[in-house]
């Protein structure tokens, strides 16, 4: 599995994450980020080209992969601001308290092995009047279909490098001592069980 996930998984995750469907998603939060933003999990650097250089002094931008970060280097290359990349996981970020003024997360929430305790640390360097600006899928709303996310779980999570379908993303965003402002939740394709999708906007609780 170790070929899989360190070489095929990072180039299968660029190319699927791309999709048109993932970008418009992409475009409906990426826009909102300001000041000094920390974006959790950049992978390829697929939102790079959605923030914008108007709104945003630079970015720092963490993520785990050197196989993703390799190909978002490129990405940020094409962009008119400056981005420093991390070489971390988000449980531990190593940057001060009150660091960034937005903290960014887009389908992340799913991999992460201590969700809470990373939106305790995104909590931690978000500075007060900063926003967890967050698009993520999870725990769909329907009986049935949540039902489906529990059978496919252990399968998807293994195939995916750790993804779940079923996390309940409103409620672990306020566990991690978050107050969600606005929130928006619908359903993006006709493949339910993986594409109940929740996007908005949290405060320091």
């Amino acid at each position: 599995m170790g070929i899989y996930h360190n070489y095929i998984f990072p180039k299968l995750t660029h190319w699927v994450c791309s999709r048109k469907d993932f970008i418009y998603q992409r475009k409906k939060v990426v826009p909102q980020a300001f000041g000094r933003v920390l974006e959790i999990g950049i992978g390829s650097g697929l939102n790079l080209p959605f923030y914008n250089p108007e709104k945003i002094d630079f970015v720092w931008g963490l993520d785990p992969s050197k196989q993703l970060r390799k190909i978002a280097e490129k990405n940020a290359a094409k962009v008119p601001f400056n981005v420093e990349f991390i070489d971390s996981s988000a449980e531990e970020i190593p940057l001060e308290k009150n660091s960034a003024d937005t903290v960014v997360v887009t389908y992340t929430l799913c991999s992460i092995p201590d969700v809470v305790k990373a939106l305790n640390e995104m909590n931690r360097v978000l500075k007060p009047g900063g926003e967890l600006i967050f698009y993520e899928h999870g725990k769909a709303p329907d009986d049935h279909i949540i039902k489906w996310q529990n059978r496919m779980n252990p399968i998807w999570k293994l195939v995916s490098n750790g993804c779940n379908l079923n996390r309940p993303i409103p409620l672990l965003i306020e566990k991690g001592g978050f107050k969600i402002k606005n929130l928006d939740m619908k359903y993006t394709s006709s493949l339910k069980p993986v594409s109940f999708n929740y996007w908005g906007a949290a405060v320091h609780g």
